[in-house]
This record gives structure tokens, C-alpha cells and sequence, in this order.
């Protein structure tokens, strides 16, 4: 099969998937907890300043997680849940 072939069977595949066919693609959902913001910086004995330094996101952002204004999302929420795990995490990996 040529590379040509290939991405087009590919993207075929993609568009049935998407259209809810079937495509005998195997899908993976990761389920990442749903994170308190304000418990893990605290765990970390760091301050807002610090911590979002840490964990590179500006203050007012990590303000409006705490807050519940906005809830993080993505990598943000997989780091932060890491975080929740092992509190030390940041101070080790930033050393």
C-alpha cells in the first residue's frame, strides 16, 4: 500500500468514525479526577505566586481555579491531579 493509500484509508476511516460508523478503531477515554485547586497548592506548602510559577500558568489563572471561576482543563488538570498524588512532585522535578 502506498503512502498515498494509506492516509487516504486513514482519513475514510476518520470520517466514518466521526459519523458514528463502524470502523473497528479502538478508542481509549482516560478519566482524569476532577481536581481542588486550592487543597493541592495548599498540600505544596507554596504560595499562589509560587505555585503558579511552578506550574507554569499565570496567578490570576490559578485565582480563578481556586475560586471556581474556571475549572483547569487538559494537561493542567493531569499535572495538577499528579500533584494531588504526590504533593512533593513540583519541588523534586524543579530542583
Amino acid at each position: 500500500m502506498s503512502a498515498y493509500e494509506s492516509i487516504r484509508q486513514g482519513l475514510t476511516e476518520a470520517l466514518a468514525f466521526a459519523e458514528g460508523g463502524e470502523t473497528g478503531a479502538r478508542v481509549h477515554q482516560v478519566e482524569v479526577p476532577a481536581v481542588d485547586v486550592a487543597a493541592i497548592r495548599a498540600s505544596t506548602g507554596l504560595s499562589q505566586g509560587a505555585f503558579a510559577r511552578s506550574i507554569g500558568v499565570a496567578k490570576g489563572t490559578l485565582l480563578n481555579w481556586e475560586h471556581g471561576r474556571r475549572r483547569p482543563t487538559g494537561p493542567a488538570q493531569v499535572l495538577l491531579a499528579m500533584i494531588a498524588k504526590k504533593p512533593s512532585l513540583v519541588s523534586e522535578l524543579l530542583r
